[in-house]
């Protein structure tokens, strides 16, 4: 098993270096690996779905919200809620009815299972895709809140299926009910979570107890909401989200960097992993088929695959041309009488955004690319009812699953970063840049401030010499500042335009820091610094080199 785990970590490092230098997704690349893998000889890893539920999912979906805008998806929550939630319950319910009327011996409550399995995208693929081709903010808090609710709404749903499909009496109110009750309940979970650990804030400003504290509450939430039978999937993403969302103001600096570079590198190494494990399923869901007849095994595919591709498009475009009534959007009034559409309301709150254009419904409906959630979810069917019988088609269900998966995790991850391009969706990098630059500004501008307000108030603990040192470090960097959102201002809309003078100065400042590295190591060799105090060292130099901008952070 170690070597297995060795030869994985090997595997998905290789990949990411394919991936960066062709361009093609790392998602899809390494489901293709596990492919492979799996048809040749060999020991082979069979997905437990109970693993993946409850150590793979808390943490992937914590760190996606803790990553998340909490303010951009209460701002896009009509659109969320109805990806997540309403467009979840009707392709389960299509592919169920599908199911019903067309493949032979299926009943509805297997065919609703299937389809709360494979109704929710995992925006894992989407989102890395998205992100390297530059979709605009909106269509990434979309893919986002779509993909850190809609699990909990296709669990829930999966669960009351199962239960109807094993023989026990199925009531529509209360399915409701349920459904309901572990939603709220979730949410409940998820805000108890998030504001109990707010007495552990001493510990937070320590990085080692920062970095438990967070690995440690997706387990927390989902562990407390499973245990009260309420969404624990919901409770992780819920917690989440407030914790990303009121961190920053309590959380230290030392602590917020150390915690970062940890979730990121359990995301590489959970993301890898479970891309792989989804390809090696293979062997496992086709033993079962032989049971079938082709014709069957066709239909159940076409109505599985076809349901899920054509309802997210008709969906996301019947949605977006309700009534104007039925929208209630700030933004399609002329509040001032200027002729054009206001952003601000009169009472200072940000309005509602506008409709979706046509080529964004088309790039939605594009990033719907199912991954391991649908696989764990159709595993976790019983393989017997509660009368001893097979459960009903358990086999194929597990296929129609599988190809969901391999259909839009390789065909639209490989085609959603040309797609994107075709269609000349891109964010206004320029655009970016211009407000991270102008809040670059005004965060200089409130530390002169309280630098004038402490040298007025004549602390005797501070030296004039030094509030003059500071200040002038703060002028500099502000006439920075402002030099760049000239330069911004003055040129077009688009791209981040370059500046000669702007990229020499960087170049030159990571030069010197370069060389001050190098006298560093030199006077390690020749035994005048001892290895303590170069780490030490080299961590200042490293904070300073963090502290220039990249190119998509100018």
């Amino acid at each position: 098993m170690l070597l297995l785990v060795l030869a994985g970590v090997a595997v998905i490092v290789a990949v990411r270096w394919v991936a960066e230098r062709t361009g093609l997704p790392a998602a899809a690349l390494l489901t293709l690996v596990g492919i492979a893998y799996a048809l040749l000889p060999g020991p082979n890893i069979t997905l437990q779905p109970d693993l993946v539920l409850t150590l793979v999912l808390p943490p992937l979906l914590y760190s996606a919200a803790l990553d998340s805008s909490l303010t951009a998806i209460r701002r896009n929550l009509r659109t969320v809620v109805s990806l997540s939630v309403l467009l979840v319950l009707a392709t389960a319910l299509l592919i169920g009815i599908g199911f019903d009327l067309f493949v032979p011996g299926a009943t509805l409550a297997a065919g609703i299972a299937l389809g709360a399995a494979v109704a929710p995208p995992d925006p894992v693929a989407a989102l890395a895709v998205g992100r390297r081709a530059g979709l605009p903010p909106r269509l990434i808090t979309l893919i986002q809140g779509e993909g850190l609710l809609n699990d909990a709404t296709a669990l829930t749903i999966l669960a009351v299926a199962v239960s109807a499909a094993r023989g026990n009496d199925f009531s529509a109110p209360a399915a409701l009910g349920q459904f309901l009750f572990a939603s709220v309940g979730g949410v409940a979970v998820g805000v108890g979570v998030a504001y109990g650990i707010r007495p552990l804030r001493r510990l937070r400003r320590d990085p080692l107890s920062s970095n438990a504290v967070s690995l440690a509450t997706p387990f927390v939430a989902y562990l407390l909401g499973e245990s009260l039978h309420v969404s624990g999937v919901l409770a992780v993403v819920v917690a989440g989200l407030i914790i990303g969302h009121t961190s920053p103001s309590w959380v230290s600096g030392a602590s917020r960097l150390q915690t970062d570079a940890v979730w990121r590198l359990v995301d590489f190494l959970l993301e890898g992993f479970v891309f792989l494990l989804i390809g090696q399923q293979l062997p496992t869901v086709i033993r079962g088929l032989g049971e079938y007849a082709t014709s069957t095994i066709v239909t159940a595919s076409a109505i599985t695959v076809g349901v899920m591709l054509l309802v997210r498009p008709l969906w996301l475009w019947l949605t977006e041309h309700l009534p104007q009534s039925l929208h209630t959007r700030l933004t399609d009034q002329d509040l001032d009488g200027d002729g054009e559409p206001d952003n601000t309301p009169h009472d200072g709150r940000t309005a509602p955004p506008g409709r979706l254009s046509g080529r964004e419904i088309v790039v939605l409906s594009w990033a719907g690319t199912r991954g391991v959630i649908s696989l764990a979810a159709i595993f976790t069917l019983p393989m017997v009812t509660d009368d001893g019988s097979p459960f009903p088609d358990r086999n194929l269900l597990l296929f129609c699953a599988f190809l969901a998966v391999l259909v839009t995790l390789v065909g639209q991850g490989l085609t959603f970063a040309p797609l994107v391009r075709a269609l000349g969706l891109r964010a206004d990098e320029a655009d970016q840049a211009r407000l991270r630059n102008e809040a670059r500004a005004a965060s200089v501008e409130a530390a002169l401030s309280r630098l004038d307000d402490m040298e007025a108030e004549q602390h005797d603990d501070v030296d004039d010499r030094a509030i003059a040192g500071i200040r002038a470090q703060l002028r500099t960097r502000l006439a920075r500042y402002k030099r760049r959102l000239d330069f911004l201002d003055s040129a077009e809309a688009g791209e981040i335009p370059l500046s000669p003078e702007y990229e020499a100065a960087l170049r030159l400042r990571r030069s010197v820091i370069e060389a001050q590295r190098g006298e560093l190591l030199r006077w390690r060799d020749v035994g005048r610094l001892p290895d303590e105090s170069l780490r030490k060292l080299e961590r200042e130099l490293d904070h300073e080199e963090g502290l220039l901008p990249s190119r998509s952070t100018r």
